[in-house]
């Protein structure tokens, strides 16, 4: 589906990754895990057009997305949740559902796609009418991941969604993405959470310095003996 050969992508003069290749098959949950300033950001910003390519190709369903502007890469199926959640806290939770569909494909199937989010966040529903702003930080993630659905999207976007969360809402939030995987959602997700990532992800990647380091299948991934010793304290 995703598919990324040799990219490269910067800031101004600073470089913050090097000829990043990977691939994102339609039912996967595939994770991007690394450190902070590892580059896991930048890739996902890269892929929604939020920054440009110095180098590679990027496709999505083998049409280019090297060019495309980033308002219109909801309409090739990517959505992003980025990090921080970026709502419109003085909106409500339904309306900022209903600026997730505000796209005409997704438009017709409103009402639809609305009790698909509210059944995979129920919160949300109860909340409905409450403004965004005023949610607890996991009422806000779950928030901005519903409003991403809300397009119907091909492909999601996962920027850091566990970042600033109590352990407790962490595992809430790993179980919802563990829930869209079985649902046959297609999800691109980095986190610094390396051990509950690679819980519900198919396959992974290890990013450091801008760089991919390692890749493989997640049940692999953590009984590496590197993985272990940098990113799981074992």
């Amino acid at each position: 589906m995703l598919k990324l050969s040799n990219v490269s992508a910067g800031y101004g003069s600073f470089q913050a990754l090097f000829d990043t290749s990977l691939e994102v098959n339609a039912g996967e949950t595939v994770a991007v895990i690394g450190p902070n300033g590892a580059g896991k950001t930048t890739l996902l910003r890269v892929i929604s057009r939020l920054i440009d390519a110095s180098a590679g190709e990027m496709t999505m369903e083998a049409r280019s997305l090297n060019t495309v502007p980033s308002h219109e890469v909801i309409a090739y199926g990517i959505a992003h949740v980025p990090e921080n959640r970026r709502l419109f806290p003085r909106l409500s939770v339904e309306d900022n559902l209903r600026m997730g569909a505000y796209v005409p494909s997704a438009r017709a199937n409103f009402a639809e796609r609305l009790e698909r989010v509210y059944a995979l966040f129920p919160r949300m529903k109860e909340r409905r009418k409450q403004l965004a702003g005023t949610l607890s930080g996991g009422e806000q993630q779950m928030c901005a991941i519903g409003r991403a659905l809300m397009s119907g999207p091909k492909l999601l976007l996962l920027d850091e969604p566990s970042a600033g969360l109590a352990p407790v809402v962490v595992q809430a939030i790993f179980e919802v993405v563990r829930k869209m995987s079985a649902e046959g959602y297609t999800v691109l997700i980095v986190e610094q959470n390396v051990q509950q990532v690679l819980k519900v992800a198919d396959r992974a990647y290890l990013l450091e310095t801008g760089r991919i380091k390692l890749s493989g299948r997640a049940d692999e991934l953590r009984e590496n003996d590197a993985i272990k010793k940098s990113y799981l304290g074992l």
